[in-house]
This record gives structure tokens, sequence and C-alpha cells, in this order.
């Protein structure tokens, strides 16, 4: 796209499947670098991927070239189906439908990189739950609470 020029920097979150806390140590770093590679090859940049058993924090350096839900179908998508052919676990696994999707200014941007790279000592004094419907309220997002988390049945 010739004379096109943007700096979208999106903090993009979203959960295991009732939040369920199955993403282990031993093969976080590996699904890292895949989702990694998914945003590169949508020729996109990842910034920092962290994030706790039960979800992740993407922060992208986005080009304007296919849309948000685009990209989360991929991103979702595909690492799911490698998780589950890799047989990570016993079960099948699964991200919660839909994410949150926040957007920063450069100059905000180190302080994201620090949250997330941090999402570990974070995780110590406050939940996912709390994390994320914070984070809808700080970015004046109306939401109905009751349709933010699916329940395990």
């Amino acid at each position: 796209m010739a004379n096109t020029y943007s700096q979208i920097h999106l903090h993009i979150i979203f959960a295991v499947k009732y939040r369920q806390s199955i993403i282990h140590n031993s093969w976080k770093d590996e699904l890292y670098r895949y989702i990694s590679g998914i945003v590169q090859h949508n020729k996109h940049k990842m910034i920092a991927i962290n994030g706790m058993p039960d979800h992740i924090h993407l922060l992208i350096g986005m080009r304007p070239t296919q849309s948000i839900s685009e990209l989360l179908q991929d991103i979702k998508g595909s690492s799911s189906k490698w998780i589950n052919e890799k047989k990570f676990i016993k079960s099948r696994f699964e991200w919660q439908e839909g994410y949150g999707v926040f957007s920063y200014g450069k100059s905000q941007i180190k302080n994201v990189i620090t949250y997330i790279e941090n999402q570990e000592e974070h995780h110590k004094k406050k939940t996912f739950r709390e994390e994320y419907l914070e984070f809808l309220k700080i970015f004046e997002i109306d939401f109905d609470e009751k349709y933010i988390f699916k329940e395990l049945q």
C-alpha cells in the first residue's frame, strides 16, 4: 500500500476456555513462539507475549491490512489445533470465545511491555477475572459481566 502509514499498537488478551489453568510451563514458551510466528506470518510485529496458565497477553504492532478479528481467529484457531496435535494435554484444548483488545500510543509501549513481562508477579495480587474487568473499566468499555466469562458446567 503505497503512501499508507500507520502506528497501531494493540494489547490483546484472551483466555483458555472456562479459564482452566492448563497452559503448562513445560510447553508455554513453545506456544508463545508458535503464536509469534502466526503474528509475523500475517505481517504484523510481535512486541511482547506472556501470560499465565489460564490466559495470554500479546502486544503487537499491527498493520492495517487485516482485521483484528481475522488475526485473532487465525491465532486462536491455529494455536488450539497445534496444541491438540502436539497432545500437550489429555483433553481437547480450546480458547474461550472472544478477546479483549486495547490500543496504546507509542509513549505507553514500554509500560505495556513491562506489564506483560511481569504477569506472574502481577497475578500474585489479582485474579485474571479482576484484571480483565479492570481493563474494561479503565478503557470505558460497556459490558455485561454475565457475558464476559463462560463458566465450566
